[in-house]
């Protein structure tokens, strides 16, 4: 073999050796980036449905005698602006951290009325109420797995495109860092919605 023909087929088996790796990098990046997709959709899905269990739950508690007004009139401004949001798949930074804003402000409106329950005895004996408790309880618990497995998924995602190869070209190609839902202390647990009326403590811890 002369040594120009070496030369051609050595560089042929590079490019062909770059090309399949080049590949296998981009849909590994195709992988990732709809494994955030789906996971994102799994936490709007747990956030919706707190939401759709609030109108529920302000009916249930509007039959309580004299129950204050404006805590039911906050939660539901606060459902209303979390339904304003609109986003179009994974939001960005600044969009996330609307949405987020939002559904903390909705999460805080939830806790002042668990608080304010303990008051009205009545509400402790209703079996909608009791069943809204659990669904709620559980709901909570979802939203902070949902959370914490999408921040996994954008992890896994980040540290490619930041790693060799695809560092080279992810971006050029439209892959981009994702946002990351903000770690907060106590972030990691969270909130119970407790109406623990025996031991007089209804606030959500």
């Amino acid at each position: 073999m002369s040594k120009s023909l070496l030369i051609v087929v050595v560089i042929a088996s590079l490019a062909l050796v770059l090309g399949l790796g080049g590949c296998s990098a981009y849909n590994g990046l195709v992988t990732l980036d709809q494994g955030v997709e789906a996971q994102w959709s799994q936490v709007e899905n747990a956030y919706q449905r707190r939401a759709d269990l609030i109108p529920n739950l302000v009916k249930t508690v509007q039959g309580a005698a004299d129950f204050e007004k404006s805590t039911l009139t906050e939660i539901t401004e606060a459902r209303a602006s979390v339904g304003k949001i609109q986003l179009n798949g994974v939001p960005d930074a600044a969009q996330l951290e609307q949405y987020e804003a939002a559904q903390g402000s909705l999460g805080r409106a939830l806790g002042r009325l668990m608080v304010i329950v303990e008051k009205y005895p009545e509400l402790k004996a209703n079996a909608n109420f009791s069943a809204l408790q659990a669904q709620l309880e559980g709901t909570e618990n979802r939203i902070a797995v949902e959370r914490g497995r999408f921040n996994e998924t954008v992890q896994a995602y980040n540290t490619r495109i930041r790693s060799i190869p695809a560092v080279f070209f992810a971006g050029a190609l439209g892959f981009h860092p994702r946002a990351y839902f903000k770690s907060t202390a106590g972030a990691e647990t969270p909130p119970e919605v407790n109406f623990d009326f025996k031991s007089g403590d209804a606030a959500p811890r």
